[in-house]
């Protein structure tokens, strides 16, 4: 079986670094908000080139806690997408507001900017790209259109880490820029894990309050927060993967590279990568009218594959109040999408490998 991801083989490149620094962690015996998540995030948002970073326990309360930090909550709306997954809605909702998801481009699967400005109301607070599959969305225009009516900018980078536009990382072209740390991620811990970042100190200082039960100090609460730690050991999983994490992104590109050229020209859609963007392939996605019939195909031949995201979150039943919405090429995509094996990994021989089926069946 060839894995769409393999953690098993990302382990064994690390493993006698991870160990110690996991021992150091269970000898010290300090697990909540201790040295290495200070580390951690010191190096993360120099990573990003952001000032600050407030991490968190996933990238779903990240969304949750960067809205709350900007006082959304009931009437507000929040302009997002719903071709992504469900914790950019349901941070949205979370917070009381009502998410106006928008249409995406058929090229790149990210915000469809064209669409923005007519969804703009006086109830209207956040802009909410997602940075889908490693592409960037389209920055300039959303910061511009933000700047117009006077909107905050957050940026769902949970699946974009160390992706660049216009010669900046994602992350750090809005108010705030949202992360996961999910097992599957480019950059993944051993469980669940989130950040913040941020070039606002004052933003900086709340987010750090509301991940932590609204404290300032130990049994002093200036703010309602929520629990939302990420841990010791976390934390220190996080900062031997970072030093490799542009050495990975690396190597996806060049996987993506040599897919590109084996599946071109053929009767599926592979990804593209927009001028002044640097795609990072979380996933790599093609589309084929005849999907389900690939997948069932691959499986069949010990390949692995995956649909990110087989139905948008407006014709989810848990929103069923935005049912009624019609994005015609996030409902297209979605019966087209399929993700091929996509982790750094993987040998040439083996995409290869997957390239010689996926031609047989198509």
């Amino acid at each position: 079986m060839i894995p769409i991801i393999d953690l098993e083989r990302e382990y064994q490149f690390i493993s006698n670094e991870m160990d110690d620094e996991l021992f150091k962690i269970i000898k010290n015996g300090n697990y909540v908000l201790g040295n290495e998540v200070k580390l951690f995030e010191k190096e993360f948002a120099k990573y990003i080139g952001t000032k600050y970073a407030v991490s968190v326990n996933s990238g779903s309360d990240a969304i949750f806690l960067a809205l709350k930090s900007l006082n959304i909550h009931a009437g507000d709306e929040v302009i997002t997408v719903s071709h992504t997954f469900s914790s950019t809605i349901d941070g949205i909702i979370r917070n009381g507001a009502n998410p106006v998801m928008i249409d995406v481009e058929p090229d790149c699967y990210c915000m469809d900017t064209s669409l923005i400005e007519s969804k703009i109301t006086d109830k209207t607070k956040v802009l909410l790209p997602v940075h889908l599959y490693g592409h960037p969305a389209n920055m300039k225009k959303i910061r511009r259109i933000a700047n117009d009516y006077g909107l905050f900018v957050i940026e769902d980078a949970c699946q974009s880490h160390g992706a660049v536009y216009n010669g900046k990382k994602t992350g750090n072209m809005g108010d705030i820029g949202c992360f996961s740390f999910y097992p599957t991620k480019n950059l993944g811990c051993y469980g669940d894990g989130g950040i913040m970042v941020t070039n606002n100190f004052e933003l900086y200082k709340i987010l750090k309050m509301l991940r932590n039960y609204g404290q300032s100090r130990k049994y002093y609460h200036d703010l309602v927060g929520i629990n939302s730690r990420l841990d010791e050991i976390q934390a220190a999983v996080l900062r031997v993967k970072l030093k490799y994490l542009d050495i990975w992104n690396k190597k996806r590109r060049k996987i993506a590279d040599l897919y590109n050229k084996q599946l071109n020209n053929l009767n599926i859609v592979v990804p593209m990568e927009k001028k002044g963007s640097k795609h990072v392939y979380y996933v790599y996605v093609v589309r084929s009218k005849d999907r389900d019939y690939l997948q069932n195909e691959l499986l069949k031949h010990g390949i692995q594959t995956q649909i990110h995201y087989p139905v948008p979150m407006h014709k989810q039943k848990s929103y069923s109040k935005y049912n009624a919405s019609s994005l015609p090429v996030s409902e297209k995509i979605c019966d087209e999408i399929l993700s091929l094996p996509m982790n750094p990994w993987l040998t040439d021989e083996e995409v290869l490998e997957i390239c010689d089926n996926v031609k047989i069946c198509i």
